[in-house]
């Protein structure tokens, strides 16, 4: 890719009509919201268009445009096809909890309603704060990715568009609630559509051969089943993103969000397809990206081979792309925190209660907003980012969900199951250069370890926040059964 930018006014003025066609929409679009409850959930009637947009659009954030494309270039296609499936998979998950969910609760808001009931006060509150840690760093990470192209293209520094952007979500999503986010993500899924066919047609268009062919000359091992990486990362990817997204309260507030169950079913099915098509068609243009240059830095693949021709209407087209897919899955984020707070927030801070909760909601969320605005501007690794979040939720998925089917599982030992995944995993966790974690090489010489342990740090890191939790509640069962 040659130096050629937009100018940062272009850039600037691209952004801002885009922002303010969705603050327009979203304002021509709003009803008085009567309650708190409206606010969170709308009037429960969303049907099977509107819901699978929404889904989908919510799911596809500006991170499918680094995270699956960087993840082929090392991965390979077990990593592309593992976070495609892992994308996809917790709507299908949803197609089981989500209805029962429902008839438990007919008039409930959100997962941490069954979390309460199920396992207490004491549970609720560090599943309350994980997710809500989960969410602020999706933010962030989506903030630094629509930063961070901008700055590509543009050379626009990280800290303007940080604000901008969050400036324009606050603007409507505060006022409007979840009814306007499934407004807008009507609008931004379709235009999300369009550009990604447009890129399909671009890339394949472009290529001499085959991009089989081509990926099979240059790259073969990255299409190899002897490819280790294409299993460890594939997995990695899957287990990742299907468990966090089990807690995103976005997704349940459009399970909740429903007209009927068979509504949400369809909904479900046909979004999780969407979405494994778009971002196996993401990580695939790794994999030409890579066969291509060897070199290129994994978060630009997908832009290399995109502007390879530095078409200023290729680059607008990225930028509309990159700002449709940042807003629908930021004002999803900021609604889905501040539904936890009106919900649950009283059992984090007494503060967060009484008839101003709504008031009081927003002020916490745009001390948030400056929060994100400060490590957005930094620029930190996006991939990484995501990746410290899944680690998270993926350590306590086991219990909360386990717990829909064992009533054995009281408090004492979901604690002790949750806090077992969260140190074990954190201690293979691996540094930012994937060669080291706090265990291996700090805690302990990495010479002490076999090189399949220090080459899959982030494997092993999930695979063990995974399993720790299920060898406790096993093994507790068996105690018990033998008595």
């Amino acid at each position: 890719m040659k130096d050629i930018y937009l100018s940062t006014q272009t850039t600037l003025i691209v952004t801002l009509v885009v922002g303010f066609f969705f603050i327009a929409l979203g304002y021509i679009n709003l009803k008085k919201i009567s309650d708190n409850k409206s606010h969170i959930i709308g009037d429960r009637n969303e049907n099977i268009f509107s819901l699978t947009t929404s889904l989908s659009a919510s799911a596809l954030g500006a991170w499918i445009l680094f995270g699956p494309a960087s993840a082929a270039t090392w991965g390979g296609i077990g990593a592309v096809i593992g976070y495609a499936i892992g994308t996809a998979a917790p709507m299908l998950f949803l197609l089981n909890f989500g209805p029962k969910i429902r008839r438990e609760f007919p008039n409930g808001m959100s997962l941490t309603e069954f979390v309460k009931r199920r396992f207490g006060t004491g549970i609720l509150k560090i599943i309350l704060i994980l997710i809500l840690f989960y969410l602020t760093i999706f933010l962030i990470a989506e903030v630094t990715a629509i930063a961070f192209l901008l700055n590509l293209i543009s050379k626009t520094p990280l800290w303007i568009t940080s604000g901008l952007t969050l400036i324009v979500c606050l603007l409507y999503i505060l006022r409007g609630g979840f009814k306007l986010s499934i407004i807008t993500d009507k609008y931004q899924f379709i235009i999300v559509l369009i550009i990604i066919f447009f890129s399909i047609f671009l890339i394949l268009g472009n290529l001499e051969i085959s991009s089989y062919e081509l990926i099979k000359k240059n790259s073969a091992k990255l299409i190899s089943k002897n490819y280790i990486p294409n299993y460890t990362a594939g997995l990695t990817f899957f287990i990742a993103v299907a468990a966090t997204n089990l807690f995103h309260q976005g997704n349940w507030q459009r399970v909740f969000a429903a007209k009927n169950n068979i509504i949400l079913k369809k909904s479900l099915i046909y979004s999780s397809i969407i979405s494994f098509l778009i971002v196996l068609w993401m990580g695939y243009t790794g994999l030409i990206s890579f066969s291509l240059d060897p070199k290129i830095k994994p978060d630009l693949a997908f832009f290399k081979i995109m502007l390879i021709n530095d078409n200023v209407l290729v680059i607008v087209s990225i930028l509309i792309l990159a700002l449709a897919l940042t807003l629908s899955t930021i004002d999803t984020l900021i609604n889905a925190i501040s539904s936890l707070i009106i919900v649950d927030g009283k059992e984090i801070n007494k503060f967060l209660s009484g008839k101003e909760i709504k008031d009081k909601c927003n002020k916490l969320i745009l001390f948030l907003c400056v929060i994100v605005f400060i490590f957005a501007s930094k620029g930190y690794s996006i991939l990484y980012l995501f990746l410290f979040a899944d680690l998270l939720c993926c350590a306590a998925v086991v219990t909360i969900f386990y717990g829909f089917f064992k009533k054995k599982i009281n408090t004492r030992l979901s604690l002790v199951s949750i806090i077992l995944g969260l140190s074990s995993g954190l201690l293979f966790f691996p540094s930012q250069n994937f060669q080291s974690s706090l265990l291996v090489g700090n805690i302990m010489s990495i010479e002490n370890f076999s090189p399949i342990i220090t080459s899959n740090l982030l494997f092993i890191s999930f695979i063990v926040a995974l399993i720790a939790p299920l060898v406790v509640i096993t093994s507790y069962s068996l105690r018990n059964s033998l008595r």
